[in-house]
């Protein structure tokens, strides 16, 4: 096995900014079903965001502010699905 066929990339980060990862055979276990429910939050928050910008893009004119807000979003969701995306291609056999 190689380092990341063990080690599972969680969905958070530590404190210091650098990945968190989990060492587990069990997908079941406490740690593994909080990442899984984490997992699944970001990408339905990324789906909101994604509704919410497609509304405000579609609308003639838009307030800056509500623009720039909105871009902060997509932003940090995009970092997460990307997160969820590498986390699960990692662990597909």
């Amino acid at each position: 096995m190689t380092f990341h066929d063990e080690l599972r990339l969680l969905p958070w980060s530590g404190p210091d900014g650098k990945p968190c990862f989990l060492s587990t055979d069990d997908d079941s276990s406490r740690l593994s079903r909080l990442a899984d429910t984490l997992e699944t939050t970001y990408l339905n928050q990324a789906a909101e965001v994604l509704d919410h910008a497609v509304e405000l893009l579609s609308l003639p004119e838009t307030d800056p502010v509500t623009l720039r807000a909105t871009s902060a979003g997509l932003t940090k969701a995009l970092g997460q699905v990307l997160r969820v995306a590498e986390s699960r291609g990692q662990r597909i056999p």
